[in-house]
């Protein structure tokens, strides 16, 4: 391409555009013309540089090539080095550096241990007693070279506990260099995924005193992270944690200090005096941070959430936090926040504390990423606030729902299995059955329900919208597609708990035409493939067609069921499938003999006198699966409840049929 240049290599003083090949000189050239003494001469002379960084781990030979440009200066060209004196002279050089022949052995060594699979455990063991005998009381000088330092990995990968510590102790107060360093940061980590508590602790009060330089280092910034996120204890973190508030909280020494809390609003509360100090130090190192780029460290999502839990709503510090927050163009600050508990939490009180405006442009952060955020832990919780707090239902329903549903109205195959993977994913089916459910415990955990409960207090002052209007607007975007999703699938989501949990849901709070979903879940009773038949035995189906029978949601503060409104109606043609295919009498004794029980207690179940008519022409049966066990000794549970035997919806029905 004669419009691309190449670009001049470094240390070249000539331009790479005007050299011209030149043309071979007319005249021979003479070989041999260098006596031998002159070609050794010119050998000792050439410059050889040796590097102690290469990034192989040691199989060169110590030595850079010279140069291919060995034109002297009459154009007759060098004689290149002979291979086999550069290589000696390598190996010279090496053989004068300390611990030469250790360090070589346990190259050695470490070539054939890294093969695992290749080396029979017998020769294992004594490869790596070989390897303990020539490291111990010298771990300090393999550990700052990047190729020995590998070597001390694989020690530790295969030691047993009190050789690890042995390390652990020889390299006692070495941990924060090894931290900053480019190879050794690789050993501490392993360090800390195969040491024990002992280990943990001789490691991490080392980095004590030295929080507020670390955080900033490119190397040592991601291992103190680590160690704060997945090795140090509670008492530990709020240490780590502490450094961020300023100088004064920096400690060096671990012992005694085992009662401190990290929590910015127990230090307030005890220095009210301190508060201005301690909040310009904080916020100084999040925005050093985050000018940097530098946003995905869990600890510094703590800090960022202490610092906006303790600054006052609607001040001017709140204002310029929010800012801060949305001010990064490319959106990594609020995305990488999502994925971690405490960043999370901050996006969500962003959402409920912002304006309309505020809102719209964190919503706009993560377009394209919230099917990625519906399936993690943390996440999810980002999409529930957002339902929650946001006013404008359709910017919430062509910013959300077209990730998590499809941008079509129609299902294609693809959008689907996405769909039913979703459905049964314990994080992904929260954003999907949260606006049916609301703040059910059967779908959300205690934490994301204190989080909502913490959202509903703010949004009281910031939302205008009334929150049941809010979650009516959402279903009818929401509903059409997920009522087409169960009435193409209903068999496939009746194999698992989650998909029968997810029929029930969407079927009980659903707005808009659930009849062709009725149909298709009514339409499995009459199926004789017997993995349907094997699927509704099964407890959650059964406790789904009796939700579905009953109409609505048992509530256990009323002890009555809460009907869906409009009502769903489910129980006459459900009725209508078993009694025209003779099942009724086999469903009543069968595993799931609550469903017909459900059919009793049905609001406005209009053939209530026929099934009794049928029951109490197979009462014999009914007493039979009533009976069942009742000879047996009483099971208990894993609470310590006995266990009833016998068929407890069978006898249940007996008793309605003697109540008449």
């Amino acid at each position: 391409m004669s419009g691309t240049k190449r670009k001049q290599p470094p240390g070249s003083f000539l331009p790479i555009g005007n050299l011209k090949k030149q043309k071979p000189s007319p005249e021979p050239v003479l070989k041999d013309v260098a006596s031998e003494s002159d070609q050794e001469f010119e050998t000792d002379s050439n410059p050889i540089i040796e590097s102690d960084t290469t990034e192989h781990s040691g199989d060169d030979d110590g030595a850079s090539w010279p140069s291919d440009n060995n034109n002297n200066l009459d154009g007759l060209p060098k004689k290149p080095l002979k291979h086999a004196k550069q290589k000696a002279l390598a190996q010279e050089r090496k053989a004068a550096k300390p611990n030469a022949d250790p360090i070589a052995r346990t190259k050695k060594l470490w070539e054939r241990l890294r093969r695992k699979s290749h080396v029979p455990l017998e020769e294992r063991k004594k490869l790596v007693a070989e390897l303990f005998d020539i490291i111990t009381g010298n771990v300090k000088d393999f550990v700052l070279k990047h190729d020995s330092v590998r070597v001390v990995q694989t020690a530790i990968k295969y030691a047993n506990l009190d050789q690890r510590r042995m390390i652990a102790n020889e390299l006692k107060g070495e941990y924060r260099g090894l931290a900053e360093s480019r190879y050794a940061k690789f050993l501490l980590g392993k360090l800390l995924v195969h040491g024990d508590k002992e280990v943990r602790e001789i490691v991490v009060p080392e980095f004590y005193g030295h929080v507020r330089r670390l955080i900033k280092h490119p190397e040592a910034s991601w291992v103190l992270d680590d160690i704060y996120r997945g090795v140090a204890t509670p008492s530990q973190k709020a240490i780590l944690l502490r450094e961020w508030y300023g100088a004064e909280f920096a400690i060096f020494n671990g012992q005694g200090y085992h009662s401190m809390s990290g929590e910015l609003k127990t230090i307030l509360q005890d220095h009210p005096e301190k508060k201005r100090p301690l909040m310009h130090a904080l916020h100084g190192l999040i925005h050093s941070l985050v000018q940097k780029k530098t946003t995905g460290f869990t600890m510094l999502h703590d800090a960022m959430l202490q610092y906006f839990l303790n600054v006052p709503s609607g001040s001017e510090e709140m204002t310029e936090f929010l800012e801060l927050l949305k001010g990064d163009e490319e959106g990594d600050l609020l995305k990488n926040l999502t994925f971690t508990k405490s960043g999370a939490r901050l996006v969500c009180l962003a959402l409920a504390y912002g304006t309309a405006r505020d809102r719209k442009q964190i919503l706009r952060v993560y377009k394209n990423t919230f099917e990625t955020l519906a399936g993690d832990a943390n996440g999810h919780q980002v999409i529930l606030a957002a339902y929650d707090v946001i006013d404008d239902t359709v910017l919430t329903s062509k910013s959300i729902f077209p990730e998590l549903l499809g941008k079509t109205p129609e299902l294609d195959q693809i959008r689907t299995q996405t769909l039913l993977s979703s459905v049964i994913d314990l994080n992904a089916r929260i954003p999907l059955l949260y606006p049916f459910a609301g703040r059910s415990k059967a779908i959300l955990r205690n934490e994301d329900i204190d989080l909502l409960d913490e959202i509903h207090r703010i949004r009281s002052t910031t939302s205008k919208k009334d929150p049941a209007t809010r979650r009516k607007e959402l279903l009818v975007h929401l509903s059409p597609p997920l009522l087409t999703l169960i009435a193409d699938n209903a068999e496939a989501l009746v194999q698992s708990s989650f998909g029968c949990q997810f029929i029930t849901e969407v079927m009980l709070s659903a707005t808009g035409d659930r009849e062709p979903a009725k149909n298709a879940i009514i339409a499995l009773t009459q199926s004789r493939n017997s993995e349907i038949k094997q699927a509704l035995d099964a407890p959650s189906a059964g406790r789904m067609l009796k939700m579905l029978v009953q109409g609505g949601r048992f509530n256990p503060k009323i002890q009555s069921v809460e009907l869906a409104e409009p009502p769903l109606m489910f129980h006459d043609p459900f009725y209508a499938s078993l009694e025209a295919q003779g099942q009724l009498l086999e469903w009543a004794v069968g595993g799931n003999s609550f469903v017909i029980v459900g059919l009793f207690e049905a609001d406005g179940f209009d053939c209530r006198e026929a099934l009794m008519e049928t029951l109490r022409k197979g009462r014999k049966e009914l007493e039979k699966a009533a009976s069942s066990g009742l000879e047996e000794k009483p099971k208990q549970s894993k609470k310590g409840k006995k266990i009833q035997a016998g068929n407890r919806g069978a006898q249940l029905l007996l008793e309605k049929l003697d109540e008449g």
